[in-house]
């Protein structure tokens, strides 16, 4: 298989903005689509409708984005969260470093897997069918951890670029070939 189909599920990116900053103003620049309740979570939970992704949002100036289906929606949540916060404090540089943390990938072999027999015959593999239905196989080129499951679906997480997703995938299928595992 050399070329797999990939969907991205769900990026997490992060940027710092360089200052503390005030949550109960931010807050306020928020509204309506914000919640703060410091007993339960030390940040601002923030939603956005488009792109449609959460902000966590912390009195360090650090920012989490979640929910994101491509880089450029990442982005564009955490300039935009990043935008209406400026509004309340004007001392918030418009230049920051945003980081992708973490992307989670879904992808089909497009056969069945006997995981029993994936988990004997390949490296670096998890299985314990008991807690968790699928075998976790941990790739070191690229870094990802995949999750196999015998209905041929896989997870990719960890993965820092989509072709990195893409790769590990691929790496997957061609390795479960080379064994006589697909």
């Amino acid at each position: 298989m050399t070329d797999v189909e990939i969907k991205i599920e769900n990026i997490v990116a992060s940027a710092s903005i360089g200052k503390d900053i005030d949550l109960s103003e931010v807050k306020q620049a928020l509204e309506p689509d914000v919640t703060f309740n410091r007993e339960q979570f030390p940040g601002l939970v923030f939603k956005l409708k488009d792109p449609k992704t959460a902000a966590l949002i912390f009195s360090s100036g650090k920012l989490v984005c979640t929910g994101a289906k491509s880089i450029d929606d990442s982005k564009t949540a955490i300039k935009k969260t990043v935008g209406l916060m400026r509004s309340v404090d004007t001392d918030i540089p418009e230049e920051f470093e945003i980081k992708i943390q973490n992307i989670v990938a879904s992808a089909n072999l497009e056969s069945t897997l006997n995981l029993e027999a994936v988990a004997l015959e390949l490296e670096d593999t998890e299985y314990e069918p008991e807690q968790f239905p699928g075998l976790v196989y941990r790739l070191s080129d690229p870094k990802v951890v995949l999750l196999l499951f015998g209905s041929g679906k896989v997870v990719c997480t960890g993965a820092k670029t989509k072709s990195d997703a893409k790769l590990g995938v691929e790496r997957a299928y061609d390795r479960l070939s080379e064994l006589d595992l697909i």
